[in-house]
This record gives structure tokens, C-alpha cells and sequence, in this order.
């Protein structure tokens, strides 16, 4: 536990929290944001500060109840259409809580106040600059 954590303290219930789904790796409750109704983080219960620091057993941990809560957050509403999962990794990538967490974001139209807009950017690549970068990444491991 980091002492100044918030997902820490939450998850010793020294702040409270909407709790839907919780064992002895993970915790799943409601965003106080609500993005949309059933915004849901699901957090490891060992300190983690993003995905990038996790290791193949924390990813197991965590992981394996994603879409056992997703399929629970669907079923509680006939309205919502899908579930956006989202992880946000530094601060660039708008990561506000340095304590690994996992979004999921029912979605109930087009119009619900969220969105993610990918660029189309094929035009700048040529298959040796696809080459290139997946060279690059595939040396990493």
C-alpha cells in the first residue's frame, strides 16, 4: 500500500466506495465521475502505479475478471448498448490516479457524453516505416 493512494485507501475502506465486485486480487466499484451510469474501475489490490509496471501474474489477477464485470454492468441495464474498457498509462496518456486501474464505460448511444477518436494516419507510413516501427517494438522483448 502506498500511504498516500486514494485507490490504496479505498481499498483498506478508509474512504468508501460503490463496491460491485471485490476478492483478494481485485476491487471493482463505481467512478465517483459517473462518465456514464455504471462507470466502473476495476483495480488491483497490490500497489501497482500503471499496467507498465505490471508483471504476467498481476496481469492474470486483475485481467481475468474484466469481462465477468463487464458482463454484470450490461445485464443491470437493457439500455446500454456497449462497454468501453480504457486504461490510461502517464500522465500524457491522462493517467490522474498513479494506481493501476481499468475504466469500463457502458455506452447508451452515440450521443452519451463520450467519446475516443482515433486519427487516420496510414497516409504517413510506407510498409518499410511499418517495418521499421514493428522492428523496433518486436527488439523489446
Amino acid at each position: 500500500m502506498e500511504n498516500n493512494c486514494i485507490f490504496c485507501k479505498i481499498i483498506n475502506n478508509e474512504i468508501p466506495s460503490y463496491t460491485i465486485f471485490e476478492n483478494d486480487d481485485v476491487k471493482a466499484f463505481l467512478d465517483i465521475s459517473q462518465t456514464t451510469p455504471g462507470h466502473t474501475l476495476v483495480i488491483p489490490k497490490k500497489h501497482r502505479d500503471s499496467l507498465l509496471s505490471f508483471d504476467r501474474e498481476d496481469a492474470r489477477n486483475v485481467f481475468q475478471y474484466i469481462p465477468e464485470i463487464a458482463r454484470a454492468i450490461k445485464a443491470s441495464n437493457t439500455d446500454i448498448k456497449g462497454i468501453n474498457l480504457l486504461n490510461n498509462n502517464g500522465e500524457v496518456a491522462y493517467q490522474s490516479v498513479f494506481h493501476a486501474h481499468i475504466h469500463l464505460i457502458p455506452r447508451y448511444s452515440e450521443q452519451d457524453d463520450f467519446s475516443i477518436h482515433f486519427s487516420e494516419n496510414q497516409s504517413h507510413y510506407t510498409p518499410e516505416k511499418y517495418e521499421e516501427l514493428a522492428k523496433s517494438i518486436k527488439t523489446q522483448f
